[in-house]
């Protein structure tokens, strides 16, 4: 397995075929949740896109090892990703867990999770995708809630995730054991924007 690098990279990126379903894990991190969830779904097409080059390697190697065939990694950052590679109408589930929160008030400009950035990743779900977000920082999850409220193409459905709710990120994890509670929102694209 191999990490694509999209990075600098101002095209489309080609989605391979064979795949009816495709979920996105729009930084992946240490690839706990996108491993899980690629086990679970061997026919689904799981694309784990991150900026951090080390950690997507040993993603890869956790990949190989575990014969997985529906993986993709993307070395890219988000607002590129969106804005310049993913193609509209292509996804069926995108998931942000855990984001950085940023939580000093000179670096909250640095949040990914904004109406913009929402707004704009609504338009590459498919009709009746699936956006799915979750943090352990409470004033993140208001801030959340905040930059998704104006969009009135996503309608809230947690009913989305259910399949998916004993899978867990790596951060997840290590909240969770540190006694941290880690919220889940979720969102059907009523619409396209």
């Amino acid at each position: 397995m191999t990490v694509e690098i999209l990075t600098g990279e101002y095209r489309p990126w080609i989605l391979p075929e064979g795949f009816d379903i495709v979920e996105l894990d729009l930084g992946c991190g240490k690839g706990g949740f996108l491993l899980s969830l690629a086990e679970k779904f061997p026919d689904r097409l799981v694309i784990g896109a991150d900026v951090m080059l080390g950690r997507l390697r040993k993603v890869a190697r956790k990949v190989t090892r575990r014969g997985l065939t529906n993986v993709r990694l993307l070395r890219v950052n988000a607002w590129e990703f969106v804005a310049h590679n993913l193609a509209d109408n292509a996804i069926d589930r995108i998931h942000i867990l855990c984001p950085d929160p940023w939580p000093k008030a000179r670096h909250r400009s640095k949040r990914l999770v904004t109406s913009e950035f929402v707004g704009r990743t609504t338009g590459k779900l498919k009709k009746n995708g699936v956006l799915h977000l979750s943090t352990d920082h409470g004033e993140y999850l208001q801030f959340m809630n905040a930059a998704i409220s104006p969009l009135s193409c996503l309608r809230a459905d947690a009913s989305t995730i259910s399949d998916i709710a004993m899978i867990k990120t790596d951060f997840e994890a290590d909240f969770e054991k540190a006694g941290c509670t880690v919220s889940h929102l979720a969102y059907r694209a009523a619409r396209r924007l």
